[in-house]
C-alpha cells in the first residue's frame, strides 16, 4: 500500500463568523514567513478564500470537497497540492460538523478531517461566554470521537482577566488553548453580495489584509504548538493524485453528436480557413481570468494540459481578443455583474468570443461565463452567443445539486452525471436553451443551461477532477472542430 505523510492540521469553527479564515490565513502567512513551504486548502467549493490563501502563502489555493469530488479522491487532491511542502493548512467551511444539506456528515470540515486523518484546531468566538466554553468545546469534542479535536483558539477575547477565566473552563475539558486572539478593529477584507471580495479586485489591499492576520497570529498563537500537532498526523494510505494518471483510469467518452432540437452546426465564419495551432501541434485553450473570471479550480488547467491541450490565460477587462491560434475557449465563474459595463465595452473581445463560438470551437462557461455568453447583462450587450438575457436578482441562489447532462456537447456525452454546486444571484432568461446542458435530479426534474454548437453553458460549477474525460472530451473536439 503507498502512503505518504504531510504534516497537516485543520482549522473550524463551532459556526460561520467565528474568525476562522483569519486564524487560518493568518496562520498560513506566519508559517510561510518563517520559512516553511506551506500548502494552502479549503474545504468545499468556495472560490475566494483560496484566493487570500494564495497571497499567504505564494502556492495556489486549492479546495477539497467531499461532495463534489467524492470522499476517495480527498486524500490524492490534498497530496497532490502538498506535493514538496512542509506542513499544510486547512480551512474548513461553515461548522465543524455541518455539511451537504441531509446528507449527514457528507462534505464537513469533519469528514475531511476524518479523511486526512488530521487534527482539528477549533476556533472559538469567546466574545460573549466566559465558563460556558467549557461546554461549548467538550460537546465538539465528544460529539464524534473519530474527530480529533488537537487544541481551541480563543477569538475576540476582551482582557486578561476574561482570558483568565476562558483557560480555567478549559483546563476542566483537558483541550488545550494553543492561541488566544484579542478584540481588535476589523481586518479589512470587504465583503458584498456572494462574500468577500476576491484577492483579484484589491491585490494591494489585500495584501496589507493578509500581514495584519499574519500579525495577529504570530502575536496570539503558539506556533511551535500548532506545528508539533501537525506533524503529529499520520501517514495517509493513498497517493497524490496526477492529472495524466487519472486521465488514463477515466474511460474515453465519445465525441459529440448532435443533441435533438439543438441548432446544426453552423459554417466558420471564414470558410477553408483551419484554426491555427501552436508551433507544436498542441491545440491552444484560452481561460478567462482577471477580476472578472476568479472562480476556477487549478486542477481543470491540469486536466487539458494533460490532455494535450497548451493553456493561456487572458484577461477580459484588457484582452480586446481572444490569444491567437484559441482553439477552445473556458469561461469559469466570477463578477461579470460587477464589471458589466467594461465587459461591454471591449467590443473587440466580445466580437472575439462570438466568432469563435459560432465556428463550432468547444467553449465551456461556468455561471460567469453563463452570463459574458448571454446577449445582455442588466441592459448592457455582452457576446450575444446565446439568445438569453440575464441580470442580477434579489434571490441568491445556493447549494449542492447532482446533475446529469441532457445534451451530447463538447464538455460531456448525455447521460454523464456529475455533482456540482450553483452560486449566484443573477437570473438567465429562458433558462434553458432547446438543447439544455443539465437535468437536475430534483423532484421537479428541473433542466438549465445550453448546448448550442460547440458551446457548452450553464450556472452549474463542476469539479473535473471527478469526472476527468470531460477535460480529455473538451480538447479531442479542439481537434475535429
Amino acid at each position: 500500500m503507498v502512503t505518504s505523510s504531510v504534516p497537516r492540521l485543520v482549522v473550524a469553527a463551532p459556526s460561520s463568523g467565528s474568525g476562522k479564515t483569519t486564524v487560518a490565513t493568518g496562520l498560513m502567512a506566519a508559517l510561510a514567513a518563517r520559512g516553511l513551504a506551506v500548502s494552502p486548502h479549503k474545504v468545499g467549493p468556495d472560490y475566494i478564500d483560496p484566493g487570500y490563501h494564495a497571497l499567504a502563502t505564494g502556492r495556489v489555493g486549492r479546495n477539497l470537497d467531499a461532495y463534489l469530488c467524492g470522499p476517495e479522491l480527498v486524500g490524492p487532491l490534498f497530496l497532490h497540492g502538498a506535493r514538496g511542502c512542509d506542513i499544510a493548512v486547512v480551512e474548513g467551511v461553515m461548522g465543524l460538523y455541518d455539511g451537504a444539506a441531509g446528507e449527514g456528515e457528507l462534505a464537513s470540515t469533519a469528514q475531511v478531517a476524518k479523511l486526512l486523518r488530521a487534527p482539528v484546531v477549533l476556533v472559538v468566538d469567546a466574545s460573549s461566554q466566559s465558563r460556558s466554553v467549557a461546554a461549548l468545546v467538550h460537546g465538539f469534542v465528544s460529539f464524534d470521537p473519530e474527530v480529533r479535536i488537537g487544541g481551541v483558539i480563543l477569538n475576540k477575547v476582551g482582557s486578561d482577566r476574561h482570558e483568565a477565566l476562558l483557560r480555567d473552563a478549559l483546563d476542566a475539558v483537558g483541550v488545550p488553548v494553543l492561541g488566544v486572539l484579542r478584540r481588535v478593529p476589523r481586518v479589512d477584507v470587504p465583503s458584498r453580495h456572494l462574500g468577500l471580495v476576491p484577492v483579484a479586485e484589491r491585490r494591494a489591499s489585500a495584501v496589507e489584509a493578509v500581514a495584519a492576520m499574519a500579525a495577529q497570529v504570530a502575536d496570539g498563537c503558539d506556533l511551535e504548538a500548532l506545528v508539533g500537532l501537525a506533524r503529529g498526523a499520520g501517514a495517509l494510505p493513498c497517493a497524490a493524485w496526477d492529472a495524466a494518471e487519472a486521465l488514463v483510469s477515466s474511460p474515453p467518452p465519445p465525441l459529440p453528436v448532435p443533441s435533438p432540437g439543438a441548432a446544426a452546426p453552423g459554417p466558420p465564419l471564414r470558410p477553408g480557413r483551419p484554426r491555427p495551432q501552436t508551433p507544436d501541434g498542441l491545440k491552444r485553450v484560452a481561460v478567462a481570468g482577471g477580476a472578472a473570471f476568479t472562480f476556477s479550480y487549478t486542477e481543470h488547467s491540469e486536466l487539458l494540459a494533460a490532455a494535450g491541450a497548451e493553456v493561456v490565460a487572458f484577461d477580459p477587462l484588457r484582452d480586446e481578443e481572444l490569444p491567437d491560434g484559441t482553439a477552445g475557449l473556458v469561461i469559469g465563474g466570477g463578477f461579470p455583474e460587477v464589471y458589466a459595463a467594461e465587459l461591454s465595452a471591449n467590443e473587440g473581445l466580445r466580437k472575439s468570443v462570438a466568432e469563435l463560438a459560432l465556428s463550432g470551437a468547444p467553449v465551456a462557461a461556468e455561471c460567469a461565463g453563463l452570463l459574458y455568453l448571454c446577449r445582455e447583462l442588466d441592459g448592457l450587450p455582452m457576446c450575444g452567443v446565446l439568445n438569453a438575457s440575464a441580470r442580477m436578482s434579489e434571490r441568491l441562489t445556493l447549494g449542492y445539486r447532482d446533475a446529469v447532462a441532457v445534451s451530447d456537447g463538447a464538455l460531456a456525452a448525455a447521460g454523464t452525471r456529475m455533482r456540482g454546486h450553483e452560486f449566484h444571484r443573477t437570473v438567465v432568461e429562458p433558462g434553458a436553451g432547446a438543447a439544455p446542458a443539465w437535468g437536475m435530479r430534483t423532484p421537479e426534474r428541473r433542466v438549465e443551461g445550453f448546448v448550442e454548437r460547440g458551446v457548452h453553458a450553464s450556472y452549474l460549477h463542476t469539479h473535473w477532477a471527478s469526472e476527468p474525460g470531460v477535460a480529455r472530451r473538451f480538447v479531442e473536439r479542439c481537434r475535429t472542430s
